[in-house]
C-alpha cells in the first residue's frame, strides 16, 4: 500500500493509492497530528476481513469530515472503517472537532471546518461537547468554547432539517404518522440571541433603535416595572429569514412534500408577520411554479393549529418552525416516532448546494463512562451511520454519481432491515420491551456486535458475500 499526499494545512488530506500486500487483507487506518486543523492519516494494522478495493466506488470531489467527542467519536470511527471506506474512494478532507483539539486550536479548527464546507460543499458532522462549567473543569479549557454546531451554523447559514428514520417494528407514540415529518428549524436570532436581564426596582424598560444613516432613533416603551421582574430584546434579519425560505423552499420540492410555515402573528404582528410576509413573496416569485408542477403546496398556520394537525396527521410534509418552536418540536417529533437515536439532521444552506449532514443526539456521555471502564455498551449508531450517508448522496448528486447515491440509499436500507429483522441496541429494544424488561443477545445486542450485523447485512447487499 502507498500514501499520495495532498495538500498540508488545515484539514489536509491523504489520497490512497491500494496495492495488493500478500498476506494483508485489510488496513485499519491510524491517524498522527499534521500541520493545521487536519491530520495525516497512516496505515496502522491488518485485520481479517477485506478492503475489495477493486469494487470501491470513485467520488470525484471531496467531503468534509468533523470528527467529534467521547462515544460517538469511538462509533464514527467504525463507521467510516467498517462501512465507508471500503466501499467508497473518497477524499475526506478532515478536522478534528473534539473538544481538546478545538481548545488547542483556540476553536480555530471549527471556523476551518465551516469554511471548508463552503468551499467543497458537502460535510458530515459527528456529535460534539458544547462545553459548560463542568467541562471546562474536566478537560481544563482555556475557556468556556461556544457551541460548535453554533458555529458552523452561523458561518454557513441555512436551515436544519430534522427527519425520523422509521422502523415498522419500533413502535411510535403516535402511531398514526406512517410517513416521515421533516422540521425546518430557523437556527438563527430570535431568543438564542437575546438579551435578557433581571430588574430588582421599579422603572421603565424602552427599545431603541438608532439608525446608522444618522436620522433620529426610534423608541419603543416595553414596559413600566411597578418592582423586580424580567426583560428581554430579541431580534432577526431579513436576511436570514429569506435564506430559511428559500432553504424550506428548495428542501419541500425536492421530498416532493408539502410545506407548511407556523408562527404566532395574531400575538406579534409586526415580528411573526414578518415571517410570514417573506415566505409568501418568496414562494409567489421563485416557488409557486415549480410547487404546481410537482402537486404539492404550501401554506401559513398559526403554531397551536399546526400542533394540532401535526398530531392528527399521517405525516408526509415540511414543517418550517421559527428557532425555538423547532428546538422544542424537533424533540416532540422524534420521541413521537420512537427515539432521539432514530432522527437524521441536515443543515441546508440558502444556495441550495451546500449541506452539512449529522446525527440529532449527542456524544452519550453515559456510555462513553462505561467504554472507559473497559465494558462494553449497546450505543445506537445509526443516526451517525446516516449523516455519513446523507453527505454521500448529497455528493453524489451534485457529482452526478448515481453508484454514489446508490451505495448510500442501500446502506440506509440495510440499517432499517437489520433493525426490522430483530437485531438492534438496547434504546431500540426499550421502545419494544420496555427498557426493564429487556436482555443482552436475547433482545439486544452490543455495539461492536451491531456494528458488525450492519457491515455483514451491507457486504450482502452490495454483492459481496
Amino acid at each position: 500500500m502507498s500514501l499520495v499526499p495532498g495538500e498540508f494545512g488545515p484539514g489536509s488530506t491523504w489520497r490512497f493509492a491500494l496495492q495488493l500486500v500478500p498476506g494483508l487483507s485489510r488496513v485499519e487506518w491510524g491517524s498522527r497530528q499534521g500541520p493545521g486543523a487536519g491530520r495525516i492519516l497512516l496505515p496502522r494494522r491488518a485485520h481479517s476481513w477485506s478492503w475489495h478495493a477493486n469494487t470501491r466506488i470513485k467520488v470525484a470531489n471531496p467531503v468534509v469530515e468533523m470528527d467529534g467527542d467521547e462515544m460517538t467519536r469511538i462509533i464514527w470511527a467504525f463507521i467510516k472503517e467498517k462501512l465507508i471506506l471500503p466501499n467508497v474512494d473518497v477524499q475526506l478532507k478532515y478536522f478534528d472537532l473534539g473538544l481538546p483539539h478545538r481548545d488547542k486550536t483556540d476553536d480555530q479548527v471549527t471556523i476551518d471546518s465551516a469554511l471548508a464546507t463552503q468551499k467543497y460543499s458537502v460535510a458530515v458532522k459527528c456529535a460534539t461537547i458544547t462545553p459548560d462549567e463542568a467541562r471546562v473543569e474536566e478537560f481544563k479549557l482555556k475557556k468556556m468554547w461556544k457551541s460548535p454546531n453554533g458555529t458552523i451554523r452561523n458561518i454557513l447559514g441555512g436551515t436544519v432539517f430534522r427527519e425520523p428514520i422509521i422502523c415498522k417494528n419500533i413502535p411510535r407514540l403516535v402511531p398514526g404518522w406512517t410517513k416521515p415529518i421533516t422540521i425546518g428549524r430557523h437556527a438563527h436570532g430570535d431568543q438564542y440571541k437575546a438579551t435578557d436581564f433581571v430588574v430588582n426596582k421599579s422603572g421603565t424598560f424602552k427599545l431603541v433603535f438608532t439608525p446608522k444613516d444618522g436620522s433620529g432613533p426610534k423608541e419603543w416603551e416595553v414596559f413600566n416595572f411597578p418592582g423586580g421582574g424580567v426583560g428581554m430584546g430579541m431580534y432577526n434579519t431579513d436576511e436570514s429569514i429569506s435564506g430559511f425560505a428559500h432553504s424550506c423552499f428548495q428542501y419541500a420540492a425536492q421530498k416532493k412534500w408539502p410545506l407548511y410555515l407556523s408562527t404566532k402573528n395574531t400575538i406579534l404582528k409586526a415580528y411573526d408577520g414578518r415571517f410570514k410576509d417573506i415566505f409568501q413573496d418568496i414562494f409567489d416569485k421563485h416557488y409557486k411554479t415549480e410547487f404546481d408542477k410537482l402537486k404539492i403546496w404550501y401554506e401559513h398556520r398559526l403554531i397551536d393549529d399546526m400542533v394540532a394537525q401535526m398530531l392528527k396527521s399521517s405525516g408526509g410534509f415540511v414543517w418550517a418552525c421559527k428557532n425555538y418552536d423547532g428546538d422544542v418540536q424537533s424533540d416532540i417529533l422524534a420521541q413521537g416516532f420512537g427515539s432521539l437515536g432514530l432522527m437524521t439532521s441536515v443543515l441546508v444552506c440558502p444556495d441550495g448546494k451546500t449541506i452539512e449532514a449529522e446525527a440529532a443526539h449527542g456524544t452519550v456521555t453515559r456510555h462513553y463512562r462505561e467504554h472507559q471502564k473497559g465494558r462494553p455498551t449497546s450505543t445506537n449508531p445509526i443516526a451517525s451511520i446516516f449523516a455519513w450517508t446523507r453527505g454521500l448522496e448529497h455528493r453524489g448528486k451534485l457529482d452526478s454519481n448515481p453508484d454514489l447515491i446508490k451505495f448510500a440509499q442501500t446502506l440506509e436500507k440495510v440499517c432499517v432491515d437489520t433493525v426490522e429483522s430483530g437485531t438492534m441496541t438496547k434504546d431500540l429494544a426499550g421502545c419494544i420491551h420496555g427498557l426493564a424488561n429487556v436482555k443482552l443477545n436475547e433482545h439486544f445486542v452490543n455495539t461492536t456486535d451491531f456494528l458488525d450485523a450492519i457491515k455483514n447485512n451491507l457486504d450482502k447487499a452490495l454483492g459481496k458475500k
